[in-house]
């Protein structure tokens, strides 16, 4: 038994199997007595009672009854044949109730994620005890939903098995809001979610806070409303769009939004984030720089972008007008490839056959020890910000040729036919060693350049402890600002803005007119050496 007001009409589905038009009316029934019992006998064999997490994997599934749980859940049965459509006009409820054990759950999570330190505040540590998160992946079991470690929930893959989107790890979401700062009433804009994490934040802005977020899959889209209104706050406006363009204009505060958030791999800054951002907010996004990805929290001045705070990360990437796929060359057959994160491929004549000559190695003298938690990011971020001609190399099929392991990649610096890359080796006494291994006719001082440069990251940049490595003074100008208007610093440029590195130690001297490699790697070398030894 069930009363007319705790059942609603979700849609009207219409299908087509064998030549036969057919309608389904999808009904949500949120709260009922009594016993399910089967008055059709010669219809219905039994009711089978199954767990969201499990529609998956139960075998076929009645096409309607298959499109009708997509309605509600959209997402939970996979690979659903076209149907069209036709949504109620009127609103759907708020759908409460939890399972018990999926409370105990979250408050487990919670409190992981406040003892690793990521939740310093109370309002982002009652977000993540409240927020049911199951609700945004009815697809993984509750366990799986509130996974306290370093697990991401994947929620749509392509057709080659990648991650197109997920719900981030929740030390990773938590991390991001406390960098946004937000007080009381804030409004947001976010990019890129499923909903869980806008909702996070609007649970951390309260009553008065609102949060516009896009994205640019009008699945991702779709569960985002299903999901925000029936177990959400109501203070989370969902746009299909994509969300380099930023938010609708009528959806942009006067003033701007006090804050917001991006929840995809970013290669560039899109000017509207910018531009509809008020000054003095925050903007918090997972940005590539040379290939290598950081949250990094920003604040407006202006019409500059100033850097706040760096976390390590990792997201699924940009479909929109900014996705980029970086520039590859294969080597060797394709054994090998040199991926150009920055800017076009460089030419790389030559450099096959410097492979198949001899090796030059320089030992840097810069250890790590065998602790598995040994941090190096901040190398690998300052190579490749200060590095001329810095690429990254991967290979593909173990060759004896290079000393990097199948699937993995190395920092490395491309010359005139030739080609330097930097690894960890076993050291004496135990630990690893860097050391650069370099091909060519230029393959001395290019692995001069960069031993000099890991020396001085070891002397400027790293700390005993590794959570103290030093980050760089990062700003971020918009494209077309001149040289002379920037300040001293590495510039990385990208197609809608220019990011000026200052790191500890450099003189962070403005680039010059394009020089021939060798020039530049020369000039390089020697204000690396000069720094290292200073």
């Amino acid at each position: 038994m069930a009363d007319p007001a705790e059942a609603y009409v979700v849609t009207m589905l219409v299908d087509d199997s064998h030549g036969v038009p057919r309608l389904t009316a999808v009904v949500r029934v949120t709260a009922w007595s009594g016993t399910v019992g089967n008055p059709e006998r010669g219809k219905f064999v039994r009711w089978e009672f199954a767990d969201l997490h499990a529609l998956s994997r139960i075998g076929d599934v009645f096409t309607p009854a298959a499109q009708a749980l997509d309605a509600v859940w959209p997402g939970v049965v996979p690979d659903l044949p076209p149907v069209a459509s036709y949504p109620l006009a009127a609103g759907r409820p708020v759908v409460p109730g939890e399972p018990a054990e999926a409370v105990r759950l979250r408050g487990a999570m919670a409190e992981t994620v406040i003892a690793g330190g990521w939740a310093p505040s109370e309002p982002v540590r009652e977000a993540l005890r409240s927020v049911p998160r199951h609700r945004f992946a009815p697809e993984a079991d509750l366990a799986t939903a509130y996974d306290g470690g370093d697990r991401a929930v994947v929620t749509r893959r392509d057709e080659a098995g990648a991650a197109i989107s997920s719900v981030s790890a929740a030390w990773l979401q938590a991390d991001m809001i406390e960098s946004l700062c937000l007080r009381p009433g804030a409004l947001v804009y976010e990019a890129g979610s499923g909903g869980y994490n806008a909702e996070l934040i609007a649970h951390v802005a309260g009553p008065e806070g609102r949060v516009v977020t896009v994205d640019i899959d009008p699945w991702v889209v779709r569960r985002t409303r299903a999901f925000t209104t029936e177990a959400g706050s109501g203070r989370v406006t969902a746009v299909e769009a994509d969300a380099a363009l930023g938010a609708p204009a009528g959806l942009v505060p006067r003033g701007g939004f006090d804050a917001g958030m991006i929840t995809y791999s970013c290669w560039d800054i899109a000017p509207a984030w910018r531009e509809q951002l008020a000054e003095g907010g925050r903007l918090v996004l997972p940005l590539e720089m040379g290939g290598y990805s950081r949250a990094v929290a920003f604040e407006r001045r202006g019409d500059v972008l100033h850097a706040r705070r760096f976390t390590y990360c990792g997201f699924v990437r940009d479909q929109g007008r900014q996705a980029r796929s970086a520039p590859a060359v294969p080597l060797l057959g394709g054994a090998l490839t040199l991926r150009f994160d920055e800017g076009a491929a460089a030419g790389t004549d030559g450099v096959e056959d410097a492979l198949r000559g001899p090796r030059h190695e320089v030992a840097t003298g810069v250890t790590m020890g065998a602790g598995a938690g040994v941090y190096f990011g901040s190398l690998q971020l300052y190579a490749a910000t200060t590095l001329p001609g810095f690429c990254r190399l991967r290979v593909h099929e173990d060759t004896e040729i290079v000393a990097v392991a199948e699937g993995r990649d190395a920092p490395a610096v491309l010359g005139d036919a030739s080609l330097a890359y930097l690894v960890h080796l076993p050291a004496r006494g135990g630990g690893w060693e860097w050391v650069v291994h370099a091909f060519g006719a230029e393959g001395p001082r290019l692995a001069e350049l960069v031993a000099a440069t890991v020396r001085a990251w070891d002397r400027h940049i790293r700390a005993a402890d590794d959570d103290r490595h030093a980050d760089p003074v990062l700003t971020v100008h918009p494209a077309g600002t001149p040289d002379h208007l920037l300040p001293a610093g590495d510039v990385l440029d990208k197609a809608s803005s220019r990011l000026v590195f200052r790191w500890p130690g450099r003189d962070g001297r403005l680039p010059g007119p394009a020089r021939r490699a060798a020039d530049a790697v020369a000039a390089a070398t020697a204000t690396a050496t000069a720094t290292a030894e200073s």
